[in-house]
């Protein structure tokens, strides 16, 4: 009983005043309330996730850069820090493992590794699998072809490509899975910090290619989270209407 009355002190959200904690994402959206640390403080970011923590449920919080990592882990070192990710993490209770074949993560570059990494850590916490290939690029399809086949068994592809962002286009061209592109802020000049790559994936030839907002390994993986789920749900339906 106590238990369930703490439980609903905390519902449906919780009050910080520089923040309101939403506790109900997950039953609404299957994915619990993440938390973005980029232009948060070290505070602020220890009020709200102690206040996961405290509800019982997980803690994702991204774009989080070392030296504010080292501040939020000596408050709350039960936390863990994944530097490539630049994400905080913690498992309140052990994560459902989803029953889908994994979601691949492909990247353009070795450059663009940290993006993918994010996607990775918030799909982990879905309890999603991922299968990360890294370096793959246009500049050498070649160590791309060998991978189509196993590829062909992902229930989504991320692509993360950053200087002219060509490599979803051509993974959209050749596979049949949901696609989803992800501009990264990696290349020279002209490149704008990622533009060049969004702009292009927007354009690309190949139909029915998604495009998320530069670097955002998050969106990407929320995205495909939802068409994994969404899945899962339908089979459920069906195997339930059986008879």
């Amino acid at each position: 009983m106590d238990r369930a009355l703490s439980a609903l002190r905390h519902l449906p959200y919780s009050e910080l005043g520089y923040a309101r904690v939403d506790h109900h994402r997950a039953l609404r959206l299957g994915l619990p309330e993440v938390v973005l640390g980029e232009s948060k403080t070290e505070e602020q970011i220890v009020g709200i996730s102690r206040r996961l923590l405290e509800s019982g449920q997980h803690v994702l919080v991204t774009r989080v850069d070392p030296e504010k990592a080292r501040g939020v882990l000596a408050e709350l070192p039960d936390l863990s820090y994944s530097p490539m990710a630049r994400v905080l993490s913690f498992e309140n209770g052990p994560v459902t493992e989803q029953s889908v074949d994994p979601v691949a993560i492909v990247t353009a570059g070795t450059s663009d590794l940290g993006v993918a990494e994010e996607a990775s850590e918030t799909l982990r916490l879905a309890g999603i699998r991922s299968r990360k290939l890294i370096d793959v690029g246009v500049a050498g399809l070649h160590r791309l072809l060998p991978e189509l086949g196993e590829l062909a068994q992902a229930p989504v592809v991320i692509v993360v490509a950053g200087m002219e962002g060509a490599l979803p286009s051509v993974i959209g061209g050749l596979l049949g899975a949901p696609i989803i592109a992800v501009p990264t802020s990696v290349g020279y000049g002209a490149s704008l910090g990622g533009l060049a790559a969004l702009l292009g994936m927007l354009t690309g030839c190949a139909s029915g290619v998604t495009v998320v907002n530069i670097d955002n390994g998050f969106g990407a993986a929320a995205a495909a989270a939802r068409i994994v789920l969404s899945r899962r749900r339908d089979v459920a339906s069906e195997e339930a209407a059986a008879p």
